[in-house]
């Protein structure tokens, strides 16, 4: 074990940029994600379209971009009644067309993150942001451990180089998860959380006590959250630090709000007071920074803008480590 944990510990150093919102340009893009399974829709029918996400982001600066995977599970897929061969097939899929684009850019080191959304995710009625789930803690177990199975048989050259699971609203979740990857201690993973406020997670546990947890897993490489509304982060860094001494990663929403009686965006979002606020984040004690919904390469371009500001460097410089 103790040579995974420093295996596990160099593979984010030097990046401070992951990726924006993957559905957000998929849709801008032309692409439809509104059945049940979003994004997953588009990696079956348009992977063209996925691919020219990751190129976008990376050339906006990202070191890290996350599969298009977030919506694929077995579960998922069942109930659009499809075998749990196509759900498997969908990961691999999302994995090697992210390796693919990665390898477009021989110079830049691309860190290789697979989606994994919570159970609520797989339920596309908003759960994963309240976390009230009508099932057992063993299907929460057994709901990842599926997708890590599949994930855990690929080749080391062609297998993510992190486990992101995003969204996750509750403490429960989050031990769930780590009982479901403890037979595979060579996959590391960082834990993102959807909160209710900027002190608690979505069900309602301290966002501090989620991270001291996360900090336990010996294959965590980072702890953080995503999903939450921009305004929100100096206080939840805060809290992310005073539970954890682990890497603390942020990608909220652009900052426009969520009319759920409409079921649209409203507001606007300024990419370069995006930028502005993630020069604040990283002095705040982020490490890492990137965006959720709504966010786009423009907003990416800001962040990576923010870096070299602080950093100094030139552009050329930014992805290499």
């Amino acid at each position: 074990m103790t040579g995974h944990v420093a295996e596990h510990n160099s593979i984010l150093h030097g990046v401070r940029i992951i990726d924006g919102g993957l559905a957000t340009e998929l849709e801008f893009l032309g692409a439809s994600i509104d059945g049940p399974l979003w994004s997953a829709h588009v990696l079956e029918n348009e992977p063209e379209k996925v691919a020219a996400v990751h190129r976008a982001y990376i050339e906006a600066g990202a070191q890290c971009i996350a599969t298009c995977s977030y919506q694929v599970s077995r579960m998922g897929y069942a109930e659009c009644g499809f075998p749990a061969e196509r759900a498997d097939a969908a990961l691999l899929k999302s994995v090697s067309i992210a390796r693919a684009v990665a390898a477009e850019f021989p110079s830049h080191r691309i860190v290789i993150a697979a989606s994994l959304g919570s159970y609520g995710a797989a339920l596309h009625n908003g759960a994963e942001y309240h976390g009230i789930y009508n099932c057992s803690y063993r299907d929460l177990v057994q709901f990842h451990h599926e997708r890590i199975e599949v994930l855990a048989r690929i080749t080391p050259s062609e297998s993510p180089d992190l486990l992101a699971f995003e969204t996750i609203p509750s403490l429960e979740e989050a031990r769930a998860i780590a009982e479901a990857l403890a037979s595979c201690p060579e996959l590391p993973l960082w834990i993102s959380f959807s909160c209710r406020d900027p002190q608690q997670v979505s069900h309602g546990e301290p966002v501090t006590e989620c991270a001291a947890f996360v900090a336990t897993l010996p294959q965590s490489v980072a702890v953080g959250v995503n999903c939450v509304p921009p305004s929100w982060i100096p206080q939840l860094i805060a809290q992310l630090r005073a539970g954890s001494g682990k890497p603390i990663l942020v990608y909220p929403n652009s900052g426009e709000g969520w009319d759920a009686e409409h079921r649209c965006w409203t507001g606007s979002s300024d990419p370069a007071q995006f930028g502005a606020m993630a020069a604040g984040w990283f002095a705040a004690g982020a490490q890492i920074v990137g965006g959720c919904c709504r966010t786009r390469p423009a907003h990416i371009r800001q962040v990576m803008e923010s870096v070299l500001q602080m950093d100094g460097p030139g552009p050329e410089s930014r992805n290499r480590d």
